[in-house]
């Protein structure tokens, strides 16, 4: 049986070559599957190859042969792990997934001053798998129109990829100080964090590193007619 990233992994490699029809690099496969450094790819490749699912073809760069996919996995075994990941309030998803998931629905954030930090998910909403990345995702109510330069709105629901890892410009969920979760612009610079708004009313704010973690990056958004 694969584990989790494992599978993640395998998955990602057989929609990557299919489309490409090459493979990917392992910073590819590093940000697809939200880890934060490639050591941790190295020893899911192993553990793909020792499984039998892959092998490596020598001499060549960025060359992995699929051998088979994932189907050891039972249904049981499925159902056991969504019941675990909704315990941890987090739903993994397939890039082969069919037609809906559901994710856990934390609450509300701030897309304006940080509000109180996202905790235990209230409920779960279902949504189109194909909306989704690889990976981890939950979802969040916006409150607030500090976003609305980026199509961000007051009532809208974000979807949120979990990644701990964030570049200069990606939207994110911003922890800061522990207590306070706010939806913003990330970018790091001299040695400080800004928060930037998508809404001339709003100030950037600046923190110092430490005061500022990363929850996950803005994956989708679903929103509501009335």
């Amino acid at each position: 049986m694969l584990t989790i990233k494992q599978r993640e992994l395998l998955n990602f490699l057989q929609i990557y070559e299919n489309k490409h029809k090459a493979s990917p690099s392992f910073d590819e496969m590093r940000q697809a599957i939200g880890l934060a450094s490639k050591s941790g790819i190295h020893r899911l490749i192993n553990g793909l190859e020792e499984r039998g699912f892959i092998r490596r073809l020598a001499n060549r760069a960025r060359a992995i042969e699929i051998i088979k996919g994932d189907n050891e996995n039972t249904a049981l075994e499925k159902d056991e792990q969504k019941d675990t990941d909704k315990v941890n309030n987090i739903v993994h998803t397939e890039f082969l997934a069919s037609s809906q998931i559901e994710l856990p629905l934390l609450g509300r954030i701030a897309a304006g001053t940080p509000i109180e930090a996202i905790s235990d998910a209230s409920s779960f909403l279902s949504v189109p798998s194909s909306m989704l990345e690889s990976g981890e995702h939950y979802a969040l109510e916006i409150v607030g129109d500090s976003m609305i330069g980026a199509g961000i709105h007051n009532g809208d629901t974000v979807i949120i990829r979990k990644t701990e890892q964030a570049l200069n410009g990606d939207i994110v969920v911003a922890l800061v100080d522990g207590r306070e979760a706010t939806l913003k612009k990330f970018k790091r610079e001299a040695g400080r964090v800004a928060l930037e708004a998508a809404n001339p009313r709003y100030e950037t704010r600046y923190f110092t590193n430490n005061q500022v973690s990363i929850q996950g990056k803005l994956s989708g958004l679903i929103r509501k007619y009335r």
